[in-house]
């Protein structure tokens, strides 16, 4: 689960189902926020704000996980709840530091991602393993050089995650 392992493998893995949820939040930002992210410039961003996030994140998690129960074979492929919950977190992540031109955000849009799949599906990885998936939202509103500087400081991977 998280940002470590499980998000390595996620992306050959699990390829066209992570591009039709990030692609659909790309839409998403380009019909609501008119966000050109084909050509990105000064102009193509919006305010990097909670609320912001909060709507951009939700959007595209929710349509992935629409997504998953609309097609069984799919929710089962990505076992576990760790494999979904990583594919769901990428492309609302994804999204979110798109429109905003704000990894921060895009990491906040991250967790946020884990959260919502936590409430909607009550697990995130095997047998209750999803700690890694929750702790990181209080690292990235946080200052401390260990743990929460901005992520171009530190990478998504640090400090907490499973290995």
């Amino acid at each position: 689960g998280g940002v470590g392992f499980t998000q390595y493998a996620t992306a050959a893995y699990t390829d066209n189902i992570l591009d039709d949820y990030t692609y659909y939040g790309m839409d998403y930002i380009k019909d609501k926020y008119k966000v050109d992210f084909k050509n990105p410039g000064e102009k193509d961003k919006i305010k990097s704000t909670q609320d912001n996030t909060n709507d951009i994140a939700t959007e595209v998690t929710l349509y992935g996980m629409e997504q998953y129960e609309q097609f069984p074979t799919a929710l089962e492929t990505h076992f576990g709840g760790s494999q979904r919950a990583s594919v769901l977190a990428a492309a609302a992540g994804l999204t979110t530091a798109m429109a905003t031109g704000n990894s921060n955000a895009g990491l906040n849009g991250w967790y946020l991602s884990m959260l919502l799949h936590k409430e909607g599906w009550s697990r995130l990885g095997f047998y209750g393993y999803d700690l890694q998936d929750q702790c990181g939202s209080a690292n990235t509103e946080s200052f401390r050089a260990d743990e929460g500087c901005v992520g171009e400081l530190r990478g998504a991977n640090y400090p907490n995650y499973a290995m």
